[in-house]
Order: structure tokens, then sequence, then C-alpha cells
């Protein structure tokens, strides 16, 4: 699962199976499965990896050193009709030893039933590769608000960021109609349990550039109801989930900032949990995982899965979906809730 690394061409590279191939990648729209496509004509590919952060270089494999021969004879210093008519530049690459110091003393799990998050699930391959890239091209479609690290949308209700929450005489409309895809296949979430019909109203579209994370929070109670969606696109991340105690909270229980979270490690009286979330996948907060934990993203461009590091794309897309709440929370967790608080 985790990606390989690759010295850059420098001068004349030795004959290898793998090809870098700069000006191709997501950040100029081609897709890392339709490059393995136009790559596949000339061998069996064994992967399609990003060069670096910048999304405009790759590394496509072989498993023959003949197939990435025939690749860089045909389609080096060539426009190629099948990649938007670019004009791609291929070298020769070769794997190299890359040490990177990561936080790794959490282990990472990829089933949400290895959390013991009463909850809290995870589904994997929610949508496929297809869906995925038709949400991705409507949002990109649409115009961004920019945020100080990353760009964000919002439908039917706009998310207050100074006041975590929203202003429920501010409707901005229906949910777009590019969500069908994922509003028609809510009806599997009932197998877990729910027996009423999931409705959302409210999303919340953000893109993270790598080493961009999530500042460690629980949705404010008041603000959303006890279902609470994230489907990841584009790139995987690690999500992580503590679950502080009253006596060690700090003054706002529903948010820590980062430095917060990270000093937190000194002290022993809360709980915690990490898994992966790969991209099509979609994770379910509810009950005690929507709200007594804390969860984020920490700001890494490289994530440790157990011993395997993985390093970040060159964007994740999150669809965050709530449903905004009319009245106050009367949860069975009045500790941890603003509605409730003496």
């Amino acid at each position: 699962m985790g990606l390989p690394r690759f010295k850059r061409p420098v001068g004349t590279s030795e004959p290898s199976s793998n090809l870098y191939v700069a000006n191709c990648g997501p950040a100029v729209g081609l897709t890392l499965d339709t490059i393995e496509a136009v790559f596949g004509a000339y061998g069996q590919v064994k992967g399609v990896h990003l060069a670096d952060e910048s999304g405009t270089r790759v590394i496509v494999s072989y498993h023959e050193e003949k197939s990435a021969e025939s690749a860089l004879t045909a389609l080096n210093r060539r426009a190629c009709p099948e990649l938007g008519g670019r004009s791609l530049h291929i070298q020769y690459s070769v794997p190299s030893v890359c040490q990177v110091a990561v936080d790794d003393s959490i282990e990472v799990s990829m089933e949400s039933s290895e959390l013991d998050i009463p909850g809290l699930y995870l589904i994997h391959d929610f949508i496929s590769v297809k869906e995925e890239e038709e949400l991705l091209a409507a949002v990109d479609s649409r115009p961004w608000q920019r945020l100080a690290k990353r760009r964000v949308q919002h439908y039917g209700y706009e998310f207050h960021y100074n006041t975590r929450n929203v202003n429920t005489n501010q409707y901005l409309g229906e949910l777009p109609s590019f969500l069908s895809p994922i509003l028609d296949k809510m009806s599997m979430f009932q197998k877990l349990g729910y027996t009423e019909t999931v409705v959302m109203d409210q999303l919340t579209v953000n893109e993270y550039p790598p080493g961009v994370g999530l500042s460690p929070h629980i949705d404010t109670h008041s603000a959303f109801e006890g279902l609470i969606f994230s489907l990841s696109l584009a790139g995987p991340c690690i999500m992580e989930f503590r679950k502080y105690s009253t006596s060690v909270w700090p003054t706002d229980p529903n948010t820590l900032s980062d430095e917060e979270a990270q000093n937190s490690d000194k002290s022993s009286k809360f709980l915690r949990r990490a898994i992966y979330l790969p991209p099509r996948s979609i994770l379910l907060l509810s009950r005690e995982a929507r709200y007594a934990w804390h969860h984020y993203i920490p700001h890494h461009k490289i994530d440790v899965v157990n011993d395997t590091k993985i390093r970040r794309a060159s964007r994740r897309v999150s669809f965050t979906l709530r449903k905004v709440r009319k009245g106050p929370c009367e949860c069975e967790f009045p500790e941890y809730c603003d509605s409730q608080k003496c």
C-alpha cells in the first residue's frame, strides 16, 4: 500500500522498468487511472505513483524493462492525444531509499471494527472510480472559498468556522444534484441499525493540499444532529480520535488547537485511536463517536500506516454531510454537550 520512492533523473540515466514522467498528473487534470491506461498500451503496468507533491510528475512502473523502453520511445516529447494533447517529458528512474521522520507511535487500523468506538463505521469503496472523478469534476467547476491553508465549498447552509455553527436563517438552497450517487446509497446504513431515513441538508467540501490536516474538534452538538458522514476523494489520510476526560479538557471542550493536541500526548487521561481513510471510502460518526470523541487529521505529508510510509496525494477532497439541528441537543453525553452545559 505504501508508495515507493524514486530518484529524480540527473543527466543520462540507465535503462530500467521505471519511468519518470513530467507534465503529467492530477494537478494537470490527469488521473492516475487514465495515465495507467495510456501507458498500459506498451506493456503490463505495475503501478503509477506521484513522483512528488507537485501533482505534475508521476512514476510509471512496468513489470518489464522493455515495456518502459517502448513507452519512452513512443511518448517522450510528443503530444499525446489520450492525455489531453500534453507533451510528456520522460526519463528512466530507479528506486531510492527515502528516510523521513514521521510520528508512528500509534497503531493505525484499517477497519472501524478494530477501534472499539461505538457508532463509528467505515465503508470501503463506497463509490466507484468513475463516480469519484465525476464528483471532483463537479466541485472543480464551482467556485472555491479560500481559507488560510485549504479551500472549501458550502451547500445547504454555510458553516461558520469562528463559531463552529451555522445560521439556520441563511438557507443556501437544496443540496446540489451531483450528490445523487452518494445520497442514493445512504440506505445501506440502515443495515447498521439506523431504521430512519437518512436525510442530510448541509454539505461542506474541503480540499487539503499535502501537509495540511484538520484541527481536533467535536462537531458542535447544538449545530448538527446525530449522523455525520465524511467521504474521502482523490487521496488518503489518517484520522485520529481522542476521548478526553473532562478533568483535562481545555476551556472549550469541543475544539483543541493543534499545539494542544500534540502536547496532550504527555497526558494519560485520554483514549487514542487512529484509522486509515482510503479514497472513495465513507466514514460515519454516530452515537458516542459523534458526541464524545475529538477527531482530527494530523498535519503530515507522509503518514505511517503501521510499518508502511504512505505519501499523501497532491490533494485530498472530503465531502462532509450533516443535518442541521433546529433545537437544543438532548444527547446522552451531557458532559460533552454545549446544549446541556450547566
